[in-house]
C-alpha cells in the first residue's frame, strides 16, 4: 500500500531561504528516500539530510492505486 508523503524540504538556510515541502508517493520511507535522493533538482551535497525528513514526514495512506514519485515540489 503507498503513501503521499508531505516531506520538509532538507536543505538548511542559507542555501535554502525558506525551506519549502515536496509531495510524493512512495511505498516505503526507504522508496520516499530514493526517490529524493536520486532527483537531479535537488542538492546531492545534502542527501545525508533526506532520510531524517523522510522520517519526520506527514504520511497518508492511498486507497487507490499510484505510481510512485514526485507530484509536487515548492523549494527556495
Amino acid at each position: 500500500m503507498k503513501s503521499l508523503y508531505i516531506v520538509d524540504y532538507w536543505v538548511p538556510f542559507p542555501s535554502s531561504e525558506y525551506g519549502g515541502i515536496v509531495n510524493l508517493i512512495a511505498e516505503s520511507d526507504t522508496e520516499a528516500f530514493t526517490i529524493l535522493s536520486q532527483e537531479k533538482q535537488y542538492d546531492e551535497r545534502y542527501v545525508n539530510m533526506i532520510m531524517a525528513s523522510v522520517a519526520n514526514a506527514q504520511k497518508f495512506t492511498l486507497q487507490d492505486e499510484y505510481v510512485s514519485g514526485i507530484v509536487d515540489s515548492f523549494t527556495t
